[in-house]
């Protein structure tokens, strides 16, 4: 591999939302918190991926069919060094009470209205929250009144 090209991984993840918290993961022997997700298999699609992943990292289940694309990032990867992450990342409307699992050595709900803690994986922290932020507000369906 040529020394000034950086090795890149391919994934996908997924965002799940309570509020303004997002569910971030650490794997084992890493020091980052990211989005459940992970490296493409061969013949996978980066939806199949997500669905995968988050299934194995904190028990969710998830219909491929409710994922939305929120982007295709590009970012440094949080425990490569040298190496860039490019990941497909969806939204998951679906609530969950995560399990640790895998290779998932702890979770936490980080507050992405908040000051970001330092051990945020940059994917996240300058691709995916930006995102989230720039998404127009939807309001909740008990927000909606009908008229008579």
């Amino acid at each position: 591999m040529d020394e000034h090209m950086a090795q890149t991984f391919i994934t996908a993840s997924v965002v799940f939302r309570q509020g303004t918290d997002i569910l971030t993961v650490r794997k084992r022997g890493t020091s980052r918190y990211m989005l459940p997700g992970g490296k493409l298999e061969p013949g996978e699609t980066p939806v199949d991926a997500a669905v995968r992943e988050a299934s194995e990292e904190v028990g969710a289940v998830l219909d491929p069919a409710e994922l939305v694309l929120l982007g295709h990032f590009r970012a440094p990867a949080a425990n490569e060094p040298g190496a860039v992450v490019v990941s497909d990342v969806f939204l998951s409307g679906t609530t969950i009470e995560p399990t640790v699992a895998g290779e998932i050595d702890d979770y936490r709900w980080t507050d992405a209205a908040g000051p970001l803690p330092e051990d945020i994986a940059p994917l996240l922290a300058d691709c995916v929250i930006p995102a989230l932020d720039a998404l127009p507000v939807v309001p909740a369906p008990a927000a909606v009144h009908e008229q008579s």
